[in-house]
């Protein structure tokens, strides 16, 4: 009778710890940033308009807007997260942040390390250039001393065409756009790689600087970033970005920092 009890308690506990151990897969990012009240939004803010710090330095923009829309959506609080563009991915993989607007490009090679919801903005590549550069068009770019943010897809889709015209070496890579524009503005390079959005403000802070030719490859559509197996949390962000287009507020907000009507997120032929 002993032996049985002993076994009897053994599969007991057996039974608990499986219904543990399945309360615990069950749990999921949407319900831990629930049950902690608080959002810890990753943000890139030397991209501007899209994520700056104000005259009081305090983080604003669109993407930080987009952060407290998502925040007050679950009912918690925004906790926001300054981030270089390097550190994104590794923000989401070492559980820095739950979740990153960034501008980041939904990339096939970057989604083996995180997830990605639906397209929530569009850019496209375009140099801010010196006003003395001598730079009128792509192709002018070939031989010049050209300086972007480490771990960009313009960085990246650059140094393809550097590579072709033998001119990588010439390439500056710098962690922030900020010290893109000012290796550019101080003469120390020719030209920057950013995006359409954020060439306006740019120029408008430094007087030596001009906007330049669009880069040639293709439009640049960003996701909201996540945990790649967090399948329930992805579901919540593509819910969200839908709503944002639904109740106007996408266009709002892209009218209030960029102007003008924003980009369709509507990709022809695919199903979003």
């Amino acid at each position: 009778m002993k032996l049985l009890s002993n076994k009897l308690s053994a599969l007991a506990a057996t039974a608990v710890m499986a219904v543990s151990l399945s309360t615990n897969a069950l749990a999921d990012k949407l319900d831990d940033v629930i049950s902690e009240g608080e959002l810890r939004c990753g943000v890139v803010l030397d991209f501007p308009p899209i994520g700056y710090r104000d005259a009081n330095n305090n983080p604003a923009g669109f993407d930080v807007d987009y952060c407290r829309d998502l925040a007050t959506a679950l009912d918690v609080d925004a906790k926001i997260i300054p981030l270089t563009w390097a550190e994104r991915l590794p923000a989401i993989v070492n559980n820095r942040t739950d979740v990153i607007f960034g501008g980041t490009s939904d990339s096939l090679q970057r989604a083996k390390t995180v997830g990605f919801s639906i397209p929530y903005a569009i850019y496209y590549a375009q140099a801010i250039i010196g006003k003395d550069s001598g730079i009128k068009t792509f192709a002018d770019m070939k031989g010049k001393r050209i300086a972007g943010a480490v771990g960009t897809v313009p960085e990246k889709e650059f140094l393809k065409y550097a590579k072709k015209w033998g001119t990588e070496s010439l390439y500056q890579g710098y962690q922030s756009e900020n010290e893109v524009f000012l290796a550019v503005a101080q003469g120390k390079a020719d030209a920057g790689l950013t995006t359409n959005t954020t060439i306006k403000p740019v120029v408008g802070q430094f007087s030596s600087l001009a906007a330049g030719p669009r880069m040639p490859w293709t439009t640049d559509y960003t996701s909201v970033a996540g945990p790649r197996k967090d399948i329930a949390w992805l579901n919540y962000l593509n819910l969200f970005v839908t709503h944002q287009v639904r109740s106007g507020r996408y266009q709002e907000l892209w009218g209030k920092y960029v102007g003008g009507e924003a980009p369709a997120l509507r990709i022809p032929n695919v199903m979003y």
